[in-house]
């Protein structure tokens, strides 16, 4: 089949989720129809494709690198399962969208099976994803950690074994790196501190913090020397990066200051900033890093909209600082004083429940498809 008839198909296949525009939910027999019309599309392509083409491997070897995000935590079973030897303090679960993913391949393939390796890892950075630091990861899994804690764990790129024969590879990271979760900490702190702000506290930041501009410049450099070292480790996978949820309201009024299901004493303006000039930012900066490697990005800001962490129960894709998991999950944070069992919630910390995941599977999927169409 001529390189120009995929390349249609595949263009075809591009329009089956358009935008929602403003961030409203697709009706479930809509998303059925769009899901039905990319595999009907990837299976004439697969019919069209000689047998004997390139890349005639009995499956496609996908691997899915990442921080928590990616891995899951609390959403869905363990993987490996609780009490397993091969466990490793990443909290991958089941209910994580790339087994949401693997799943919907699983029943629909792109022609022929998707093998799926996933080696994300709760609490990883940039750096952890392809040793650009020259350092391990110390998984930190509060769930049923073993004496004297979990080893390390070497980078991402060599525990998925990323090797020519790699056909896809998705990578969810970057937030760690600023880090997100501490920027939220201190902001937290700030929140009950009359006359501070977060925002003031990243802009003109004391001496030994970095300002916000500054790591926004980091994680870019970091983010494009970590998309090399994929690349040349597998250098004919397609590469699909994926972007963060809109964990953080549009208006950061909407949220109940104090209220720990949401996110605490967190200001309403730094909010606004953190929402603005760090998550978007963020964002950006992953999505302009892929353009420049030509690989594809994956946006789920859009389509999470108004499912942020300050919505109630059964709108929320987001969890907030406490939340609902699973019962393995703790609701009292080790080492620290945050204790969500007076609330009958447990230490969430502003994660993706199990439809923020169901959602990102929808667009990875997608991606996956596409990408192995071109």
């Amino acid at each position: 089949m001529r390189s120009t008839s995929m390349g249609r198909l595949a263009a075809l296949a591009s329009t089956a989720m358009p935008a929602r525009p403003g961030g409203a939910m697709r009706h479930p027999a809509s998303r059925l129809r769009a899901r039905a019309l990319v595999v009907g599309l990837t299976l004439a392509v697969s019919a069209l494709v000689p047998s004997g083409s390139a890349g005639a491997a009995d499956q496609y070897e996908w691997a899915a690198l990442g921080d928590s995000y990616t891995a899951g935590g609390f959403v869905g079973e363990p993987q490996p399962p609780l009490g397993s030897a091969s466990r490793d303090g990443c909290d991958r679960t089941s209910d994580a969208y790339p087994g949401v993913v693997a799943r919907e391949l699983d029943e629909f393939p792109p022609g022929k099976p998707v093998h799926l390796t996933n080696v994300s890892c709760g609490n990883a950075t940039i750096a952890d994803i392809a040793d650009i630091a020259d350092t391990e990861q110390t998984p930190i899994s509060p769930v049923q950690p073993p004496a004297g804690g979990w080893p390390a764990v070497d980078p991402q790129t060599q525990r998925a074994k990323l090797n020519e024969e790699t056909d896809v590879v998705t990578i969810g990271v970057g937030g760690n790196s600023l880090p997100f979760g501490g920027m939220l900490l201190k902001c937290l702190e700030l929140g009950v501190t009359p006359g501070k702000s977060c925002r003031e506290h990243y802009t003109s930041p004391p001496e030994g913090e970095e300002s916000i501009e500054d790591k926004l410049a980091r994680v870019q450099d970091e983010y494009i020397e970590m998309l090399a070292k994929v690349h040349e480790a597998a250098p004919n996978a397609k590469v699909i990066t994926v972007g963060y949820p809109a964990v953080l309201p549009e208006e950061g009024s909407a949220c109940n200051r104090l209220n720990v299901t949401e996110l605490g004493a967190i200001k309403h303006a730094d909010i606004d900033w953190l929402r603005d000039d760090v998550l978007k930012q963020l964002n950006s900066t992953i999505q302009r890093v892929t353009s420049f490697f030509g690989d594809r990005y994956v946006d789920v800001y859009s389509s999470s909209v108004g499912h942020d962490a300050c919505q109630p129960t059964g709108t929320k894709w987001v969890e907030g600082i406490c939340g609902d998991a699973a019962d393995y999950w703790p609701a009292k944070l080790p080492g620290t004083l945050l204790n969500c069992a007076p609330i009958n919630k447990r230490v969430t910390l502003v994660h993706p429940n199990a439809e923020g995941h169901a959602n990102t599977a929808a667009y990875v999927e997608r991606a996956i498809r596409i990408a192995l169409l071109d």
